[in-house]
Parts: C-alpha cells; sequence; structure tokens
C-alpha cells in the first residue's frame, strides 16, 4: 500500500458529499453583481468540460448545494464531448442571459477566451475550476491542488507500485486539456529526475470517454508487452482503464493509479485490479467554486489579496496569480475508501 508517510505528506481529503439541492431553473441575473449585495437572487452557471461526466456530475452537485445555501440560481450547461471549441456557444448563452457568474472547467486555455472575454464585458464573473484558462480570460482560477502535488502523488504511486523500474504509459483526457498537460509535464521531470529506471513509452489520449479510454488501454497493451504499469490522471480514464484490466490477463500484473472517485474505483480495489489511487473531493471543488463566484459577484471579494467565506469549507484567499486554493489530493486504498461515498 501506498507509505503512510506519503499519506500524510499530501494531505487529507474532505469529508464525504453532501446531498444536493434540487436543479433550480436557470433565470436572467443582474448580470455583474447588481442586486445581489447579499447573494440572493445571484445567477450561477456551472459548464464543465463534458456532461455526464462522473467526476463533474459530482463537482457540479457541490456547486448546486452551495448556490442553494446562499439562496441564489443553480444552472448546468455543457457539450457532450470535451473538444476544444465545444464550450464557446454556452458561453455565448451565458452572457446572453446576462448570469451573474458563470464557472468553467477549461477544455482548452486559448479557444474559449474571446468568449469568455465577451461574457465578461457584460458583466459576468468568470471562475475558472478544476482546468484553467489564460489567467487574462477568468477572474479566478479555483485550483483542486498544487500541479505539483498531483504530479507528485501520482508518480509516487506507479514507482511504488511497480519497484521503481519498468516501462509506463500515461493515459489522458484531450490533449488540450490544460490541467492534464500540466500534470504530465511535471510527472516527466520528476521521472526523469527521480527515477532513471523508469520509462515513460506513450502519453496515450482517450478524450474523456468510456470506450475510447477503454479502447487506448487495450493498445497500450498490446503496442508494449512490457508495460509494468499505468497512470490515468482523469476519472473517466482510470475506471475505463480498471475495467479492461479487470477481466484481462494483465490483472495483478500490470499496476493502475491516476485520479478517480471512490465510487467508482472501490469494485477494481477491492478485486485486486488497482492498489491505490488519489483524488481531492470534487463536490469540494465545485462548492468552493460557487462560494468564489458568490464573492465575485456580490462585491465580497474582487480579486488577489481578498478572503471570502466558503460556506462549511471555512475562509479562503484570493493569492496573487487570481488562483483560489482547495487543498492536496488524498490516497485511497482498500484500507480507507469505504469511509467515502462520492
Amino acid at each position: 500500500m501506498f507509505s503512510m508517510r506519503r499519506n500524510a505528506r499530501i494531505g487529507a481529503v474532505a469529508t464525504a458529499a453532501a446531498t444536493a439541492l434540487l436543479l433550480a431553473a436557470c433565470g436572467g441575473g443582474s448580470g455583474g453583481g447588481e442586486d445581489t449585495a447579499d447573494g440572493g437572487d445571484l445567477s450561477v452557471t456551472f459548464l464543465p468540460k463534458n456532461l455526464g461526466n462522473p467526476y463533474f456530475d459530482t463537482s457540479n452537485a457541490g456547486g448546486e448545494a452551495a448556490v442553494g445555501e446562499f439562496g441564489g440560481t443553480f444552472a448546468e450547461v455543457g457539450p457532450t464531448e470535451a473538444s476544444p471549441t465545444s464550450q464557446v456557444s454556452f458561453i455565448e448563452t451565458a452572457a446572453q442571459q446576462a448570469v451573474d457568474a458563470l464557472v468553467v472547467s477549461a477544455n482548452d486555455p486559448e479557444a474559449i477566451c474571446d468568449a469568455l472575454n465577451e461574457a465578461s464585458g457584460v458583466g459576468v464573473k468568470i471562475v475558472t475550476f478544476d482546468s484553467d484558462t489564460n489567467p487574462d480570460c477568468r477572474d479566478v482560477f479555483v485550483n483542486q491542488a498544487t500541479a505539483e502535488g498531483i504530479a507528485t502523488a501520482q508518480v509516487d504511486l506507479i514507482t511504488e507500485q511497480i519497484g521503481d523500474e519498468g516501462q509506463i504509459a500515461v493515459l489522458s483526457a484531450s490533449a488540450n486539456a490544460t490541467n492534464q498537460n500540466a500534470w504530465i509535464e511535471l510527472m516527466k521531470a520528476d521521472l526523469a529526475a527521480n527515477h532513471p529506471d523508469v520509462e515513460l513509452v506513450e502519453v496515450a489520449y482517450g478524450d474523456d470517454d468510456d470506450q475510447t479510454s477503454f479502447d487506448k488501454t487495450a493498445a497500450l497493451l498490446q503496442t508494449y508487452p512490457d508495460l509494468k504499469g499505468i497512470v490515468s490522471p482523469t476519472t473517466v480514464g482510470i475506471a475505463a482503464a480498471a475495467r479492461y484490466l479487470s477481466t484481462s490477463e494483465y490483472q495483478g500484473k500490470v499496476a493502475l493509479t491516476g485520479l478517480g472517485t471512490p465510487n467508482q474505483m472501490r469494485e477494481y480495489v477491492k478485486d485486486g485490479t488497482v492498489e491505490a489511487f488519489a483524488l481531492w473531493n470534487p463536490e469540494d471543488l465545485g462548492y468552493l467554486a460557487a462560494y468564489a463566484a458568490n464573492a465575485l459577484a456580490t462585491g465580497e471579494a474582487s480579486g488577489p489579496g481578498d478572503s471570502f467565506e466558503a460556506g462549511k469549507l471555512g475562509t479562503f484567499e484570493i493569492d496573487d496569480d487570481g488562483v483560489v486554493l482547495l487543498g492536496d489530493p488524498y490516497v485511497f486504498d482498500a484500507d480507507n475508501i469505504d469511509n467515502f461515498d462520492f
């Protein structure tokens, strides 16, 4: 199992997800926070990378719960596929509706910037979460954990599980995903500096689609018969890879780790397909993003150096780069996975 020393270093996850409130229909906001000094009637629209993604289902539920707490109106919109420009039309619609705040997980750091800037120009507050845009295109980025912490956690997990030697591959989301690419570059640097006997043979892309990720897993194992491990820093990818491994000759022989949710991965941990994996609480991430949107729209906070209250999570500060940090990733394994339900 992942050592307790590293588990302590990586940090603790927030408590299990709270029950989300019923979905409220999106109403036209005042745009720019007029008449929303107390959060009442504030309209917040969540735009994940794609709909039908269990990770974003959970984070959006956290956002919905937070919006319910401060008395606003919540809506969730998004594309079915996580392509670079697939979010543009939804941003344009939110701007036309004059919502007070738009909370976005970007599929591409640049492709949606023009649309976001247009929305900002009509008074919509822009919060990115999970995956950032160019900083010039948003007001605040709610980061689930530092890129360095996420990369280190995944490298530590895979190298420990394969005995710190052999071939590994990465099964990522889309080739343009800001967060995935940042983590992978840091993983490469960590491997090169600290794990000379581990060879990263390929970065494959499952496009955050279950079947594509399943097929890419099969292809990796066929292409690299000596592969000892796979790292999938995406909840869709790791679950699809685990599903493939669990019924294949590679179960227990090829290590799999990355970022997943306990409910997705529980059966694969218990049947021995996966030893350990990491994540933060995505519901807390969505919850914090909604409160950041509320703070911006109501004027409680306006930018770097300002602090705001985020309900049950406490007080957070916007740093000099316009970033709010949720915390560090946590490692799940057979000893603790039943303590979580999200």
